[in-house]
């Protein structure tokens, strides 16, 4: 293990570890008002539950993701996939609805979130499929196998429905593909067909009146001026982000002071903890943590490109297209510049699925990470044995 730890990518470490501890400390402030007054459960419930679910994440990062060659991956992504397929196909008869979507399945302690595992499935599916394929040069329309099942993945996750996880799944399986070093003149070609033959299933939806978005989140798509909606569900949780963000101003109101956690953004420990953060600890500290999350992105798209194949390059440029959706979808929703889809913050926001996720792919990373490390110990080994 610690010829492992060795190996992995140290400030990327770094930064995992500080971000968890800010997101437990953040959570426990921004819940301990909500916890009491809207769940009727202790102060500490959701501080003690993301804190489980961030140490069990860790034990299994260490314990077994950085243990585990991607190399053998390909041994368990067709269950994999297949298992999120039945997950999410299953929610429709099985599922908790919540906030108007049917995406949770009720696991007493936990709730579980297929969506989120369905994002980390598909990078690795990509990732083992693609670093076969390349190496024996099978034809373009064989390489469209993992787009077709991204496509299920979207319309499976589109219908429950959740807007917000299906454009990222979305993003995610649309750049990874580009990524892929296939033949350009096709790949062109293919995308072109793929643009004409999404634009026709839409038009076919909307003549159809089939309504993939309920009422609650064709409101959100009134995103502008939230504040001219403050009376109103359009606007109010919005307008509520922009007031704990003004109260904040340069150096907050310090932490554990934020008025805004008392029940004015209902969702203040998961999609606004940012505008909490910032109230509390200043726009000041708001723009380091963005700056941070940018560290963060810089050292996985590191690793992306100096990967020995394109199985482990695939992995971290899923992983940071993960990240990076996250936090865009996550940022721009509270600054009213997108529709508002119930995105988390990663590291940041409470969220069993969703931390146990971005935690585990990130320790994905480091896997290449030390595998391209040891790879180049191999090789400066060889050379030395041929001198």
């Amino acid at each position: 293990m610690k010829n492992l730890i060795s190996k992995m990518d140290k400030p990327l470490l770094i930064l995992m570890i500080l971000y968890s501890v800010l997101g437990l400390v953040m959570i426990l402030s921004a819940s301990s008002v909500s916890a009491v007054l809207r769940y009727h459960v202790s102060s500490y419930y959701f501080f003690i539950r993301q804190a489980i679910f961030i140490i069990g994440s860790f034990m299994i990062g260490f314990g077994f993701v950085l243990r585990f060659p991607t190399s053998k991956y390909k041994y368990v992504t067709p269950l994999m996939v297949f298992g999120i397929i039945i997950a999410l196909a299953g929610l429709f008869i099985y599922g908790k609805i919540s906030n108007g979507a049917q995406s949770w399945y009720r696991l007493g302690f936990f709730n579980l979130q297929p969506t989120e595992f369905a994002k980390s499935v598909i990078i690795i599916y990509m990732a083992v499929f693609y670093g076969k394929s390349l190496k024996k040069k099978k034809t373009l329309y064989y390489n469209l196998i993992p787009v077709a099942v991204a496509i299920c993945f979207f319309v499976l996750i589109a219908m429950q429905p959740d807007l917000g996880g299906a454009i990222i799944i979305a993003g995610i399986s649309f750049f990874l593909f580009n990524i892929v070093p296939l033949d350009k003149a096709g790949k062109t070609k293919l995308i072109k067909v793929l643009g004409i033959g999404g634009v026709l299933v839409g038009v076919l939806v909307l003549y159809s009146g089939t309504e993939l978005l309920n009422a609650m989140q064709m409101s959100r798509l009134q995103f502008k001026n939230p504040c001219s909606r403050y009376a109103e569900n359009t606007g109010y949780q919005v307008c509520n982000g922009f007031i704990a963000i003004h109260n904040g101003g340069v150096f907050g109101v310090g932490l554990g002071n934020s008025s805004q956690k008392y029940l004015y953004l209902p969702e203040a420990h998961t999609d606004f903890i940012f505008p909490i953060i910032v109230e509390e600890l200043g726009l000041l500290f708001g723009i380091i943590v963005i700056i941070g999350y940018g560290y963060m992105l810089y050292r996985i798209l590191k690793i992306a490109k100096h990967a020995d194949n394109p199985r482990g390059s695939i992995l971290a440029y899923g992983t940071f297209l993960l990240i990076l959706f996250h936090l865009l979808v996550n940022l721009m929703g509270i600054l009213a510049l997108i529709p508002l889809t119930g995105v988390p913050l990663p590291y940041l926001s409470y969220g069993g699925s969703f931390t146990i996720n971005v935690v585990l792919m990130t320790f994905v990373v480091q896997r290449v990470a030390i595998e391209t490390k040891m790879n180049q110990t191999k090789r400066e080994i060889s050379k030395l044995g041929q001198n």
